[in-house]
């Protein structure tokens, strides 16, 4: 598994995005196919007779003109009456528009599969309304008529709900505004502006972290862009449905407000025009009126559940019935204590035993069914997990023997008690997302791509130890427990909590791994307390920057070039291949890198090689002088807390002494010094630097500029972390602090 990207162990799946431009696609694709279709019909049809349908259904076939004759009818039912037939039919349509735009909710995948739904609120909320005042015109102008004079649909929504009772028939409308205007409408209305306003404040951190992965190479052009459009469609949805979930209330007042003028105004017309008796006028208009008004509120009802249902689904993905059944049953103790309640209510005294005793036995068998479930998922899961190893095996037997030849630059190796730190129970991957953001530290400590981390389990291994390899070779190993805390004394010293006493793998420290249960404790007695990936990366963090020049390729190099800004791009025109190879400047690197000098300034590095071209070719020589370019930064990388640059110089002795040991000369030039003046050295540096260290000092040792390359190459054999500066690489303006001198 790499980790070089969003962990290479978890595929995801196209974007709703995505999704909707290829559902976008295909219609256009259907559409056109069905232009070609009509035409060849309308042919037929001008031979055969009816060329005028012909037409009209090519005009209905085009979903944008079809779409603005649809506006257009809705407009026109505002102004002009419409015979009872024709309102039957539109209020079918309305109802029927409604409930499609529930299914749609329930089933798609994601919110932004149905990214159009402000849109077709508006539209139905507009139809909704003109078939208001449709309706209206109909029951106040042949209300007289009987309970028929608006339409059938309407008469029967009246008598069915009334019951011959408008008092109920009112009552019953009343509760329908209410659960619409004040539960559904207000909740989802709030949840959509929540939900609007932390999306637009979100916005700006996750593009920067799309930014930073594209920039680290976790993600391609193409993958950052879909991400781009995929946040942008994302905020722009939820402010989008902020704003249409006031059309919902304001079509849940406009209802309340027609109801309330048809009563009135049917009563006063009923009684004053038509000669009705006040109680004939009421029953009549009543019952029209909560008819219209139900046939308008149910479906407006329906919307507003909709519309609920798909605000409030913005972090679940997959359909509402699979995602609900699937987190109502991922506990099945919470399904058994349900169940529990229920049989312990059945058996109080005055509670109907026969309902809570049906209730609490199907709630325990469901919680019985779901436990099993689990458990069969689980070892199902372990099963196709083990397959893939088992089918990559075969593979592996039958591949060609040139794939043997393949090495991974970076591996690490775990016993099967590890795993939990790549795919834990609660779906974590921690120390994948640790390795990222040590990734990204890399390339902004020291301007180092880090290679990807290829991780795999090791049955071979001992349950808790893990092994990382460098180029297929062992780096380092340890041992370390995935659910317990590694706790740390800063003085060195063996803590004094209970637990598995050990050796800290990175710098070979006393340490314990104890309990969770004991963190806290650790912790107030200001002992250091990391958890077992923290161990893991560190000692990964240690061993890269410890071969970082290996790691360093000739593809990365190149990659590093031609990143650069345009005008350093010039220089490297101008350098490379006639003064010197990519692979010159390969070996520059790895040489900084080798001494933790950071490239991430490449372009000063490439100035510093220009210049050292003039007189010299030679790597170790091009090295130096970069070095002296780079002071102001080797300084900083050194300066102690205090703001200063703690120093042990190297005295004229020993300069002396190593000027006098040199051989040959020019580029040639080697050190022979003899093995008793050797450990001399080695046993003097030692005990200064331990001295300083016990004062709280870091100090870097300072030589002369020719003698500063053999020096470093004999300390580093016995003091690798010491850091060996030239006195052309202490910047003019450093402040200095000389702690002893050698």
């Amino acid at each position: 598994m790499d980790a070089s990207a969003v962990p290479h162990f978890r595929n995801g799946g196209p974007s709703a995005a995505a999704k909707t431009f290829g559902a976008r696609d295909r219609h256009s694709r259907g559409e056109a196919a069905t232009m070609v279709d009509v035409t060849a019909g309308h042919g037929a049809g001008a031979t055969g007779g009816f060329p005028g349908f012909g037409e009209m259904g090519r005009i209905l076939k085009r979903g944008d003109l079809g779409l603005a004759f649809g506006i257009l009818t809705i407009l026109v039912v505002l102004i002009l009456p419409l015979p009872s037939v024709v309102l039957d039919l539109f209020l079918a349509i309305s109802i029927t528009l409604s409930i499609l735009i529930l299914m749609t909710s329930l089933f798609i995948q994601a919110p932004l599969e149905f990214s159009s739904f402000p849109t077709i609120l508006l539209i139905s909320t507009m139809l909704r309304l003109s078939l208001n005042l449709a309706s209206t015109r109909l029951i106040l102008s042949k209300g007289h008529e009987g309970t028929a004079a608006a339409g059938h649909v309407i008469e029967a929504f009246g008598n069915f709900v009334m019951g011959g009772n408008f008092v109920i028939g009112i009552i019953v409308f009343a509760i329908l505004v209410i659960v619409n205007f004040v539960v559904i409408t207000k909740g989802s209305g709030r949840i959509a502006e929540v939900a609007a306003r932390f999306h637009l404040d979100a916005m700006p951190g996750k593009q920067m972290a799309i930014d930073a992965d594209l920039g680290a190479g976790l993600i391609d052009e193409r993958t950052a862009k879909e991400r781009r459009k995929a946040l942008e469609d994302e905020s722009g949805f939820f402010g989008a449905m902020d704003g249409a979930s006031k059309f919902v209330r304001g079509d849940a007042v406009a209802g309340l407000l027609v109801v309330f003028v048809n009563v009135i105004g049917g009563i006063i017309i009923g009684v004053a025009q038509q000669g009705m008796g006040f109680g004939d006028a009421a029953r009549t208009y009543t019952l029209l009126t909560v008819g219209d008004g139900l046939v308008t509120q149910i479906p407006a009802l329906i919307v507003s559940t909709a519309a609920g249902l798909l605000v409030s689904k913005a972090g679940v993905t997959g359909a509402a019935d699979k995602a609900l059944m699937k987190q109502l049953s991922g506990y099945p103790q919470a399904m058994g204590m349900s169940a529990g309640v229920m049989l312990v209510l059945a058996m109080l005294p005055g509670i109907p035993m026969i309902p809570f005793l049906a209730l609490g036995g199907g709630a325990a068998y469901l919680a019985l069914s779901a436990r099993k479930k689990k458990h069969e998922t689980t070892v199902a899961e372990a099963v196709a997990a083990a397959a893939p190893d088992a089918a990559a095996a075969a593979a592996a037997a039958e591949e060609p023997i040139s794939t043997a030849l393949k090495i991974d630059d970076l591996k690490i190796e775990l016993g099967y008690a590890l795993l939990p730190l790549v795919n834990g129970p609660d779906g974590t991957d921690r120390l994948t997302e640790q390795i990222k953001a040590l990734r990204r530290s890399l390339a902004v400590e020291m301007g180092f791509v880090m290679p990807a981390v290829r991780i795999l389990d090791n049955v071979q291994l001992e349950a808790n130890t893990y092994v990382i390899k460098i180029k297929e070779v062992d780096a380092g190993t340890g041992r370390i427990w995935p659910n317990q805390f590694m706790v740390m004394d800063p003085a060195g010293n063996q803590v004094g909590v209970p637990g598995i006493h050990t050796i800290e793998p990175t710098f070979g420290l006393p340490a314990t791994w104890v309990d969770a249960s004991l963190k806290e404790e650790a912790s107030l007695k200001g002992y250091t307390v990391v958890d077992a990936a923290t161990v893991l990366s560190t000692h990964l963090t240690e061993l890269l920057k410890n071969n970082m020049s290996d790691l360093l390729s000739y593809g990365e190099v190149q990659k590093l070039l031609k990143d650069l800004p345009k005008e350093q791009g010039e220089l490297v025109k101008d350098i490379v291949p006639s003064q010197v190879t990519v692979s010159g400047i390969q070996r520059v690197l790895q040489l900084l890198l080798a001494e933790r000098i950071s490239i991430r300034d490449l372009s000063t590095i490439l100035e510093g090689i220009a210049d050292a071209l003039a007189f010299s070719r030679n790597p170790a020589t091009m090295v130096e002088h970069v070095r002296a370019r780079l002071a102001r930064q080797i300084c900083a990388q050194n300066t102690s807390h205090s703001g200063y640059l703690p120093l042990i110089a190297l005295s004229a002795k020993w300069e002396q002494a190593f000027a006098e040991s040199m051989i040959g000369t020019g580029e040639e030039r080697s050190l022979a010094m003899q093995p008793s003046k050797l450990s001399e050295f080695m046993t003097v540096v030692r005990d200064r630097f331990e001295q300083a260290a016990r004062e709280g000092e870091a100090p870097v040792l300072v030589t002369s500029a020719a003698i500063r390359p053999f020096v470093r190459s004999l300390v580093e054999r016995f003091r690798s972390q010491t850091t060996v500066l030239s006195q052309a690489e202490i910047h003019p303006r450093a402040r200095l602090k000389t702690v002893g001198s050698v």
